[in-house]
């Protein structure tokens, strides 16, 4: 009370001394500053009439002015600092609040042209994401390839080292529909991705994936299936190498049978819809870890590659189905699994023998696969067989059945800390990523006619990865070849760098 009725006198010290001053100044601004005093002391003789009336019944409350919207806030959000200011005579005054109001507006205004001017935006929610591959190699034995006609651009001549871009991918991955009921959504994926080029500078961008998912079935629960439906330009659900994607692969080459060419051409994409799903899921809350018993696929596609309208009348049939081995994230069963991949449909033949090529009627395709998957840290195995049979023509009007195999396997250690999760769950300041390695062996054979002579192609490798970061790898690659094809065996090492966003 005392130091109330100090401020009292206070005021009116300083009242006296305004009005003292008032005659150097302006009558306008004289009459203002009264107005600002004479408001002040009103509130001032207000606060000591409600304490008086506190001290005399604590249980009676004095009205006083209406409080604004933004006082309401304050004196609900601090009780007991408001109950010790009283204690020691401490008030907001309006000046006081209204600057804070000014802070207020301008962090608003700040985060409003931020949000404008230096975020990106979209419609719906979007993930950017992309690969980018560089790497230098070095070969023992010289490569030459002399030009074919007028084509200049694909000859080498003696070259023993390189230095190379691999995969370099952007893609954009998001939401068009969330289901918050039942997690239902409707994903889209997009990604568009370069890799070398022989003879051409040709390196643009060019479509990879453009798929919309739908989740048929609810997907909030660990504990429950899954099913989805995939429309659009895709990677085939067959096998291990073909789905697995560039931060996963241990090599710095692809496996034989995945390639155009030297094989069956299945890691390129395909347009067609693919359902996926999984059943009987396995779940270890604890580890926040899921392992569906069943796995499975199967779709249809065009069959003659991306971004391309079909060639003939027959869609190609894919199928996936993966066992895995029931077990609890401690347990040395945990992912071990078998999987079955089979992709059959039609090409088109054609008659080369004249000065044009002709159509010489459709031929059958057929691939199947069984792989072995097991990764329990810091050991792991996968290994994949690959049967493919193919009609060919051989010339007048006949044709003939070719068939061939492929062989691939992986052995892998990995020491350091990332493999173990509970060290990546740990949160840690700024980049901070645990570093660990995986060390590998790895063959790779595939034989592409198996009625005839020096068709095979065996790949001996031996590498070091190094994970020094969450999206960054340093890969090293020694590999021996033997290719018959070419009647070539030489030693190549390979050092690539890989960095994801």
């Amino acid at each position: 009370m005392k130091q109330l009725f100090l401020s009292g006198v206070s005021v009116l010290s300083i009242l006296s001394a305004s009005i003292s001053a008032a005659h150097a100044t302006d009558v306008t601004q004289l009459q203002q500053q009264v107005s600002q005093l004479e408001q002040s002391l009103s509130q001032l003789k207000q606060e000591i009439g409600r304490l008086k009336v506190q001290k005399s019944d604590p249980a009676v409350s004095q009205p006083t002015a209406p409080l604004s919207e933004t006082d309401a806030l304050l004196a609900e959000s601090s009780d007991e600092e408001g109950a010790e200011n009283e204690a020691d005579g401490q008030y907001v005054t309006q000046a006081e609040l209204q600057g804070v109001q000014s802070d207020i507006e301008n962090f608003k205004y700040q985060v409003q042209r931020d949000r404008d001017t230096k975020t990106a935006l979209s419609t719906r929610q979007l993930l950017v994401n992309g690969v980018v591959q560089v790497k230098a190699s070095y070969l023992d034995e010289a490569q030459r390839t002399v030009p074919v006609g007028t084509n200049i651009g694909s000859a080498v001549q003696d070259r023993h080292s390189s230095f190379d871009l691999g995969a370099v991918q952007v893609g954009f991955a998001g939401n068009l529909y969330k289901d918050y009921e039942q997690g239902k959504n409707l994903d889209f994926n997009l990604r568009f991705g370069t890799s070398p080029q022989t003879g051409t500078n040709n390196s643009y961008l060019n479509l990879l994936d453009a798929q919309l998912i739908y989740n048929v079935l609810p997907t909030l629960s660990l504990d429950t299936g899954r099913l989805s439906v995939t429309v659009g330009q895709q990677l085939l659900p067959f096998g291990q190498e073909v789905q697995a994607t560039e931060d996963l692969k241990p090599t710095i080459n692809n496996a034989l049978f995945s390639l155009p060419g030297y094989g069956y051409g299945l890691a390129l994409r395909e347009v067609g819809v693919v359902v996926r799903g999984d059943a009987f899921p396995i779940v270890d809350y604890g580890y926040n870890y899921r392992s569906p018993l069943i796995s499975y696929a199967f779709g249809v596609v065009n069959g003659n590659g991306a971004n391309k309208s079909d060639d003939n009348d027959d869609k190609n049939f894919i199928g996936r189905l993966r066992y895995t081995v029931p077990a609890e994230y401690n347990s040395w069963l945990r992912e071990l699994s078998l999987g079955l991949s089979w992709y059959q449909g039609k090409s088109n033949l054609f008659d080369l023998s004249g000065n044009s090529a002709a159509f010489a009627g459709k031929g059958d395709v057929l691939r199947q696969g069984i792989d072995v998957y097991y990764n329990h840290h810091p050991f792991g195995v996968t290994y994949e067989y690959v049967q493919g049979e193919d009609e060919i023509y051989i010339g007048q009007n006949q044709t003939r059945n070719r068939k061939s195999e492929s062989h691939t396997g992986t052995l892998f250690w990995n020491f350091g800390e990332q493999f173990v999760k509970g060290f990546r769950n740990q949160g840690r300041y700024d980049d901070w990523w645990p570093k660990s390695y995986q060390a590998f062996y790895r063959f790779d054979s595939i034989d592409r006619d198996k009625s005839l002579n020096q068709q095979s192609i065996d790949i001996h490798s031996l590498g070091l990865n190094a994970f020094f970061a969450e999206t960054t790898k340093l890969q090293i690659n020694l590999n021996h070849v033997n290719n018959e094809l070419t009647h070539q065996k030489y030693n190549e090492l390979v050092a690539q760098f890989q960095y994801g966003f």
